[in-house]
Formats: C-alpha cells, structure tokens, sequence
C-alpha cells in the first residue's frame, strides 16, 4: 500500500521518503564532468514531482522506461521554490505489485451524484427521440462504465478517472443555463450535444443493440453537433458551428475545458510564492492566480525580524549544478537492501 503521495511533500521536505512512482518522462543528461544523470518526471495520482538521480546512474539507465512504476528512496527538498526528489536508489516494479488507483487521478466529487445528476437532465428533455437515444447509451452497461470513469482529455482539462463525466455535467448546467436567456435554441438538441461531443473518449463504441432516428434532420444536427464542437478548423474541427447549439456548445465546451485547465494550474503550483503560473502550453499564456495575488494584498505585513540570518559558507542546493554534486547526507551505501 502505497503511503507517501506526492501532494505529501510539505510534510516531509528534507527527509528521506521512500515510495513508489510511475515514470512520467525519462531523460538522461549530461553533468558537466560528462558523466550521466538522470531527470525524471515522477507521478501519482495526486500530481507530479521532478527528481534527479546523480550517483551510480550507469547501474540503473536500462532498468526502466517511461510508464514503468518505480520503488525510490530519496530525499524530498526544494528548488526554486518547487518541491523536488534526489534518488538514492530505485528498483522497477512488477505490475503485481501495483494498485493502479494509487496512479491515477481522479476526480474529487462523487461519481455516483454525478452520474444521477445526468440522468436528472435526461430525464427533463421533451423531444422523445432525443431522449430515447440518450437512454439508450444510459443503459449500455459497458459505455455506462466507461462514460462514468474516462478522462475527458490526456493532459489539457479533466484528465483525470471520471473527467469526461465531470466536464459533461459542468457542460449540462451551463446549457441548461444559457437556454433560459436564449429562448430560441433548442434545449433537448443543444444537451444531447452536450452529451455526445466527447463520446468517443470512452474508446471503442460497441452496441448489443441497434437503433434509429424519427427523421433524417434530426441525425444530421447531431452529427453537426459533435464534428463542429471544436470551433475551428485549426483546433481539427471538420466543420464551423452553423446553428444556434453548435455554436452555444463550442463556446461553453472551450469555457469549461479552459476553466478546468487554469484551476489545475493553479493547484499544481499551489506551494509557488507569487500569483503567476509558469507558462501553460495549451493556453499560450502564464496565468495569473487572481485569488491568491487578492488574498496576498489583504494580508497584514509580517514584522521585522531583528535577527540577521548568515547564510555564507552553507552548502550549495542539490539541484543548482549537477556538475560538482556534494554527496548527500543519509545517503544509503550501494550495499544496503532496498
């Protein structure tokens, strides 16, 4: 049973933890003594960590590959204000080993109430048509099982077990929302958009059954739906919204994904000092955290401290030059059983 998760490192900074981790990346690189080291990016379920291996690394290069699951022992500190993990030894893990919810995010609301709350909108449509082939995806068990637990993406919004469901619900209420103040959309239409635009995130559709549509119009909406939701032909969009709920369900679908991406960042570099992020790639922008920079502002300003702190003749930073690494205290030998 895994006990130290990475959202743990506050608690345990300048200790040695030992745990397991899968390898998110993988890079060796060069010291400036030309000897290799390693740069990993480490996970669980709770975040990301980077750690550096600096000794022996010539014993452990082929031992492993991105996507394996790591036992490490090392030491949790900080660099630039960033929790990272110095290696002292690792071993790779057999997949019986491994509980694999303790990898993977997931979504922090219940996802039975998540799942009542769509069948609750379901429920509401008038247009029996709509509402029968929504209901028939329902009552799948297989899809009913993969909607339920699927990332709504990999790495851009919602990627995380139960993503896809939590975006889809988000999205249902803001429909439901916005179709108040424009009365002349069609709700039913513009949920069961809703519904299917990121269905094929749940994998390989596969049906025991078959079913049909009233009408040849109607089929075609829907199919409009979920090949325009993306907006533009350069986000892979083979068509432009062209009605009332295409155009509603790309905008609240970009709203909610791009919400949902700015609050993991902001969770991610929750333990950074300032308000802004680091640059975040599917935004083309750093992002400014506006509730912490506003509670910062509120804060009172701590006192003066009197007494004057030297720092010359302290050890350099494990992390500041890989090229002249001090060795670590309680280090393990190369003997010691792990």
């Amino acid at each position: 049973m895994k006990e130290f998760f990475i959202c743990d490192c506050s608690q345990q900074e300048n200790k040695v933890i030992t745990s397991t981790f899968v390898v998110v990346s993988k890079q060796v690189k060069p010291k400036k003594t030309g000897e290799p080291y390693l740069a990993l990016t480490l996970g669980d379920r709770t975040g990301h960590i980077e750690a550096k291996m600096w000794d022996n690394v010539e014993d452990f290069i082929a031992l492993f590959e991105q996507d394996d699951f790591l036992k490490i022992k090392g030491l949790i500190n900080k660099y630039k204000n960033r929790f990272q993990l110095t290696i002292h030894k690792l071993r790779r893990m057999q997949d019986a080993e491994i509980d694999f919810s303790d990898y993977l995010p997931k979504t922090s609301k219940d996802i039975g109430e998540l799942w009542r709350t769509l069948t609750d909108f379901v429920a509401t449509f008038e247009n029996p048509d709509l509402k029968a082939l929504v209901e028939l995806f329902l009552s799948d068990s297989e899809i009913a099982e993969r909607y339920r637990n699927a990332p709504a993406a990999k790495s851009l919004h919602h990627a995380y077990i139960g993503g896809l469901l939590d975006h889809v619900v988000s999205l249902l209420r803001s429909c439901d929302l916005l179709c108040r103040n424009y009365p002349q959309v069609n709700r039913d239409l513009l949920l069961t958009g809703a519904f299917l635009h990121d269905i094929g995130k749940i994998h390989e559709l596969t049906y025991n059954r078959s079913f049909s549509y009233s009408t040849r119009n109607l089929k075609t909406l829907l199919e409009h739906l979920i090949i325009s939701h993306h907006g533009q032909y350069d986000f892979g969009s083979p068509k432009l919204p062209m009605f009332p709920e295409a155009l509603m369900l790309h905008y609240l679908d970009d709203l909610d994904s791009k919400m949902e991406a700015m609050r993991a960042q902001f969770q991610r570099e929750a333990e950074q000092d300032g308000a802004w992020t680091s640059y975040n790639p599917s935004m083309g922008r750093p992002l400014l955290n506006s509730a912490k920079l506003l509670k910062k502002e509120a804060a009172p300003l701590p006192e003066a401290d009197p007494v004057q702190v030297s720092t010359e003749g302290s050890s350099p930073d494990r992390f500041s030059d890989p090229g002249t690494e001090p060795a670590v205290a309680g280090a393990p030998s190369r003997n010691e059983k792990f």
